[in-house]
């Protein structure tokens, strides 16, 4: 992994599944839940989502943004994020500028297979931009009070 609690987050620009452009310097002053997940609409990433956005009010309430980053396209964000009502952006990476520049791009193994892909791994940035915390362990079924039992 690039980037190390401590760090300044790398800066990210794409389009999110609406294709507005999106800056990660846009949420300045406040604490953001950064989280990189291999794919749309597939189990972990579903649940991952799922809880996040059920617990999004209580996130918000706690001074926290989230944004969501993956390889997909904005088409595929979008499908995704309209099948399961995400009220957060999700950030197409298309080119892999992101996920290479946070360091979660790389060799993954499912079922005897070696892959390239993302590895499902969660950023906590200050209102300063600076990794608080990074969860590499991600419960994707309780991400949220994983986050929140760790940030207060």
């Amino acid at each position: 992994m690039n980037v190390k609690i401590g760090d300044k987050a790398p800066s990210i620009s794409a389009l999110d599944q609406n294709s507005n452009a999106f800056t990660l310097d846009s949420l300045r002053g406040s604490k953001v839940i950064l989280y990189f997940y291999p794919k749309d609409d597939t189990p972990g990433c579903t649940a991952e989502a799922c809880n996040l956005r059920d617990n999004y009010s209580d996130l918000l309430n706690r001074g926290f943004k989230i944004v969501g980053v993956s390889t997909d396209s904005v088409k595929s964000h979008q499908k995704f994020s309209e099948k399961y009502s995400l009220p957060f952006p999700l950030l197409a990476d298309t080119d892999k500028k992101i996920v290479n520049d946070y360091g979660v791009w790389g060799k993954k193994k499912f079922m005897g297979r070696e892959y390239d892909g993302t590895h499902r791994v969660t950023f906590v940035l200050s209102e300063e931009g600076t990794v608080l915390k990074i969860f590499d362990k991600v419960q994707t079924k309780e991400h949220a009070q994983q986050i929140l039992m760790e940030i207060n």
